[in-house]
């Protein structure tokens, strides 16, 4: 019984940050994914990583402990919110694409979000998603929560890592990297329907008799569309160097948290 009463504490902090990640993370966060499943999943993986590396832990039964469901739950959910900001760069990239080519008063709701979408921003992001799983990328997802604990231990020393601030320091990096990386994801696109757009200026001010109101929409379309159909043998490489920066940022958060195993 006393083993008990000390490994359960230790258990619901593996529990904590684990299932704090799957709430956040691509793949297993989205809502096609039951309830139940994330609940099961979480507490399966807690209890075998619980089994392999927290058996002889002990952790102090005080107000510290509150600390320490904090800690934990801050670094499962800043683990998955640098996936998730990945993944939006890609939603990001297909407003960009949707508000030039006329498509953003058409948005449609996502289900593995829930939220609203663009039409090519979900596309893209449902080509972006097959391609993860087929790299099983989400086998390294599971890979980077299990072995964080190597990296960040069960102790309340990352707020005192957090008192510098380079961890909202790479937060902000991060972030601006993704709206980076969504704009040249889409800067093709974007560039040829802007110089579509400059070409029938010309045209209304050299042949008034054009409206160009009714040729522009069906123009941007068709060259928008023609120009993604070019383009998608390239996504390919695209969505590799995406998902390597996602797994280099990854590290890197584990690194700035904790200390090298």
């Amino acid at each position: 019984m006393e083993i008990m009463l000390q490994s359960f504490p230790v258990f619901l902090l593996f529990f904590c940050r684990i299932s704090a990640f799957f709430v956040v993370v691509p793949v297993f966060s989205s809502n096609g994914v039951p309830m139940t499943f994330k609940i099961g999943l979480s507490f399966f993986v807690a209890l075998v990583v619980f089994s392999a590396s927290g058996t002889g832990l002990v952790v102090p039964q005080d107000i510290s402990y509150v600390l320490l469901i904090a800690k934990e739950i801050l670094v499962g959910l800043l683990l998955g919110f640098i996936g998730y900001l990945i993944f939006m760069a890609i939603q990001t990239a297909g407003s960009f694409i949707d508000i030039q080519i006329g498509f953003g008063i058409a948005n449609v709701i996502d289900p593995m979000t829930g939220a609203s979408a663009p039409i090519f921003g979900n596309f893209k992001y449902m080509i972006a998603l097959l391609m993860f799983l087929s790299m099983n990328g989400h086998h390294y997802l599971l890979d980077a929560i299990v072995y964080s604990y190597n990296w960040v231990p069960i102790n309340n020393e990352l707020f005192l890592k957090m008192i510098d601030g380079s961890l909202s320091e790479f937060l902000v990096r991060t972030f601006a990297q993704s709206f980076i990386l969504a704009f040249q994801m889409s800067a093709p696109l974007v560039a040829a329907l802007f110089l579509t757009d400059i070409g029938l200026a010309f045209l209304a001010r050299t042949a008034p008799q054009y409206n160009v109101f009714v040729i522009g929409v069906p123009l941007k379309i068709i060259i928008g569309l023609a120009l993604l159909l070019l383009l998608m043998p390239g996504l390919a490489v695209l969505f590799r160097s995406m998902f390597d920066i996602l797994f280099e940022s990854m590290h890197n958060l584990l690194k700035l948290m904790g200390n090298s195993p």
